[in-house]
């Protein structure tokens, strides 16, 4: 299991917006290559349908393929939607893949099973596959729900945790924490890795 973290790089609106259609493209690929994804956490923006960053957790046997394909610098082509007499026309986020952190035991964590609330139909309510993970010694915890089984979940809420744990470690902020803040001002305009064009984000111009 890794964590993908898309950024809006402190850009404009139409650079969260970008990040929203990215996310969209990203999750239709993992789902075509059978890649389990979930929403972790998001930052909305200031537009409607719009993200400032979203994070991803992403399993499955071609995980580092798709991975390797959206890392790095996104370049969205495109008319902004909100300025239409705007002159710019080339919008960047960013894309990274947070290293994984040192495991942490299980006998240091306090799991705690619940059902799920929100949408997700009758099997969300019906079941106790929410879990909440919280490290005994801190009290830091983290809730992860989903439809996916309550050991799908527990594996999320731990590698959660443990992120968690080692921003505390870290003066609270350092590690990954950090790594996130500099990456929305380290964004590089040139030299994309991936290009969309247009309203529909496709590759290619039609």
């Amino acid at each position: 299991m890794a964590l993908l973290f898309f950024s809006s790089a402190k850009g404009p609106a139409e650079c969260t917006l970008a990040v929203a259609k990215a996310v969209t493209q990203f999750l239709n690929e993992a789902s075509k290559l059978s890649v389990t994804t979930e929403i972790v956490e998001s930052v909305l923006g200031d537009k409607p349908n719009t993200f400032r960053s979203v994070l991803i957790s992403i399993e499955g046997l071609q995980c580092d393929q798709l991975i390797q394909r959206w890392l790095g610098t996104v370049q969205w082509i495109c008319q902004s939607p909100y300025r239409p007499a705007h002159k710019r026309k080339n919008w960047f986020i960013g894309i990274t893949c947070l290293q994984n952190p040192s495991q942490i035991m299980d006998s240091t964590i306090e799991f705690t099973t619940m059902k799920s609330s929100g949408a997700g139909g009758q099997h969300v309510n019906k079941t106790e596959s929410a879990v909440r993970a919280t490290h005994i010694a801190t009290g830091i915890s983290v809730k992860v729900q989903t439809e996916r089984s309550q050991h799908a979940n527990k594996r999320l809420a731990k590698l959660l945790l443990a992120h968690k744990l080692a921003e505390y470690e870290n003066n609270l902020h350092q590690q990954n924490k950090t790594i996130r803040q500099q990456f929305h001002y380290s964004v590089p305009r040139g030299n994309s890795s991936l290009v969309f064009y247009g309203k529909g984000f496709h590759e290619k111009i039609e």
